[in-house]
């Protein structure tokens, strides 16, 4: 078999099997060679029958007798050795098959986070390798039982679509590996929140590449990843390495819920430490009404607050002119106001969309 470039064979012979050869060149019997070789006899027959390692002791007092290197003994020991726990993995891996089929495979696929791939095996393989992870029981305990509480905070156990949100969440690390962040500095952030709106407010073409570096700026990584079926999630927050990590699936296509998920996710940075993870639209064992809330306040704050929301529902008869009007005034979005009504009812939902601007971040 091979991987990545590597050539792992089929099968590898046990190192008695050439120091059989070896001894039936010499015309040297087991009890003369374990004499010569100050071993008990048994310790011999035990390694010409394959049931007995050669240690690195062994193998320079065979180099002695035999005048072979130690190191050929030790090469040939490490390969059969390493030969048998692959075929220990394969079991492993064999066993994790109805594990990996609870995973969306073929989106995974499509979105380019695995492989193209074969047999069931392969898949299994794939995912294990995914997740940095020896075995579906290691998933498990990491992702139900909490087991690595420092990394993974909170469990996933009694929610339907863990193992799609597991791999979303699995990306959104990959992800965040691989950008160069200084250290973070939460008055940096805290300074960057007007520049933000301004991006927000403007929504340029580039208002994502510009968010993540006015972001990075401070410290803070920002990436998307797309959703997958059965993992209806819009943002996530958590620190990775002492930075803070906003994971964006840009889940709704609409700029008003991005930049609400945004600052939503902000406030968790700001307002809730370290010690949590937080998963928005997702229903999980140790979500905290109250830090949800919380981050609620935040967003609005930063995006159309309560006063600027009352002000704007005093005006008896709202026209176009007015929401463009006071969008400027507060320095904010015109699709923010909209979505904010629609979200309120105060208008029907087909009323101003043409200030709502879909987003695409596949094409950010």
């Amino acid at each position: 078999m091979s991987k990545n470039n590597e050539y792992f064979p089929q099968s590898v012979p046990h190192p008695g099997t050439d120091l059989s050869e070896k001894l039936n060149e010499l015309g040297m019997g087991p009890k003369e060679f374990a004499i010569r070789a100050d071993k008990p006899e048994k310790t011999i027959t035990a390694i010409l029958k394959g049931e007995s390692s050669i240690t690195p002791d062994m193998a320079v007092q065979f180099e002695n007798v035999l005048k072979i290197p130690a190191y050929f003994w030790l090469n040939r020991q490490r390969s059969y050795d390493e030969y048998l726990a692959r075929i220990r993995r394969e079991k492993v891996i064999e066993e994790a098959i109805p594990w990996s089929k609870n995973f969306p495979i073929n989106d995974m696929v499509k979105k380019g986070w695995l492989p193209k791939l074969g047999s069931l095996n392969e898949k299994a393989a794939s995912l294990l390798s995914f997740f940095s992870l020896s075995t579906d029981k290691a998933w498990e305990d990491y992702y139900f039982k909490r087991e690595l509480k420092v990394a993974f905070r909170i469990s996933l156990a009694h929610n339907k679509d863990s193992y799609s949100i597991s791999a979303w969440l699995r990306k959104g690390e990959i992800q965040a590996a691989q950008i160069n962040s200084k250290e973070y500095s939460e008055k940096d952030f805290k300074i960057s929140l007007p520049v933000i709106k301004t991006i927000m407010a403007e929504h340029p073409a580039d208002f994502f590449e510009k968010l993540k570096a006015v972001c990075l700026n401070a410290g803070v990584r920002v990436v998307y990843t797309p959703c997958l079926p059965g993992s209806p999630i819009s943002g996530a927050t958590r620190w990775i390495n002492d930075n803070p990590l906003i994971q964006l699936s840009g889940r709704f296509k609409r700029n008003d819920s991005f930049w609400f998920t945004f600052f939503h996710e902000a406030g968790h940075i700001l307002l809730h430490g370290k010690k949590d993870i937080f998963l928005e639209d997702v229903n999980y064992k140790d979500y905290d009404d109250e830090k949800e809330n919380e981050a609620n306040e935040f967003a609005v704050k930063w995006t159309l607050n309560s006063d600027q929301e009352k002000e704007i529902l005093d005006k008896v008869r709202l026209t176009q002119d007015d929401i463009e009007t006071f969008a400027k005034k507060f320095e904010t979005h015109p699709g923010i106001i909209i979505g904010r009504l629609h979200h309120l009812k105060k208008i029907l939902p087909f009323v101003g969309r043409k200030f709502i601007i879909p987003i695409d971040l596949d094409k950010a």
